[in-house]
């Protein structure tokens, strides 16, 4: 397996951004840029053999300039909310950029879906894909620490997209990285017919804000339970806000296990999820509008099934601690496995 790169534009200050095509011996097919070490595409076939792009994203890097929902980016220094956009590690109390409301998002106003990565392609026997550097100096977006992160994507000839994650670091800090690709396994239109099922017993609770209330909550009785798969427009209208917004607990029995599976019946068109993250976040789409490739994205036009740490780690201690010190190694592994069922 090869990959080809071509020059994708110039970003701020004349970087000049990557694309990388990846392509496996079955046909499905996969591009990386380096700004914000995003999926730009993936393409799969349906049970006919008809390929499409399962992915949302933009055809020029205009699209991903903008200020765009994070369509397949790599998301940090922290992935998700941190109440209050502040933390405080060994009595030092670090106050963030408020991006949401009162709150910090996905790392903040510049994140890593916002800055140009170092890419080096690789080709191994049977994959191919793409390793991206990048360091976040002390004080990136009031983080401390400087913390030196690889993403590494992959595409192999067993039709798996695998995901993996490392970071170091030489001042305590906290790290929950994440993939942000939207999901639509139809190849357009809405995903409200989906059938997900997650491997969760439990989830987050939230404020309105979307800020975890500490609690850790049984799913069944409640429009969360995907223990079974069902559509996901089935409950919608029962969820409260605008739509699924929400952190599973996953049930973990070895170091990579199964956290998702994401069917289109129509089509066929299947997409398993196995990590060794924690937990994982559904969102719905709730708010996707105008944005207009691809003749226009709405409301629930793609799913996200992020595998992170629990959103607000660093103000919950009874959550798995996000803080990485010097001397250790943040290691994550996420791989999306597809395929097709009659």
């Amino acid at each position: 397996m090869t990959v080809q790169r071509t020059s994708f534009g110039a970003a701020a200050g004349g970087h000049d951004v990557g694309l990388y095509a990846c392509e496996n011996r079955n046909g499905l097919s996969m591009e990386l840029i380096s700004l914000g070490a995003t999926v730009k595409s993936v393409v799969v076939p349906d049970r006919d053999g008809e390929f499409s792009d399962v992915t949302l994203g933009f055809p020029t890097l205009d699209g991903y300039l903008q200020r765009h929902p994070y369509f397949g980016s790599t998301v940090g220094r922290f992935a998700n909310r941190i109440a209050g956009a502040r933390f405080e590690i060994e009595g030092t109390v670090y106050r963030l950029a408020a991006n949401d409301g009162p709150n910090h998002l996905h790392g903040g106003e510049v994140g890593f879906d916002r800055v140009p990565w170092e890419a080096e392609p690789f080709e191994n026997p049977g994959e191919s894909g793409v390793r991206f550097r990048y360091l976040s100096r002390d004080l990136d977006e009031r983080y401390p620490g400087n913390l030196q992160v690889e993403a590494v994507y992959a595409l192999n000839d067993d039709d798996e997209l695998r995901m993996s994650y490392a970071a170091t670091t030489d001042a305590p800090t906290p790290v929950n990285l994440t993939n942000h690709t939207y999901w639509n396994l139809a190849g357009g239109g809405t995903i409200l017919e989906h059938e997900v099922a997650i491997e969760a017993d439990r989830y987050l609770p939230v404020d309105d804000q979307g800020i975890p209330t500490g609690e850790i909550a049984p799913v069944v009785g409640t429009p969360l339970d995907f223990t079974e798969a069902k559509p996901l427009g089935r409950d919608l209208d029962a969820v409260p806000g605008l739509g699924y917004d929400h952190s599973f607990v996953l049930r973990h029995r070895s170091t990579m296990a199964p956290a998702a599976r994401l069917v289109h019946p129509q089509s066929g068109r299947v997409m398993e999820i196995v990590t060794s993250q924690p937990g994982l976040q559904l969102y719905s789409g709730n708010k996707l509008s105008g944005f207009e490739p691809h003749g226009g994205f709405g409301r629930f036009a793609g799913v996200c099934l992020e595998t992170q740490h629990f959103p607000d780690s660093p103000n919950q201690p009874e959550f798995p601690t996000t803080t990485l010190a010097p001397g250790e190694q943040y290691a994550q592994m996420t791989v999306h496995r597809f395929s097709v069922e009659n």
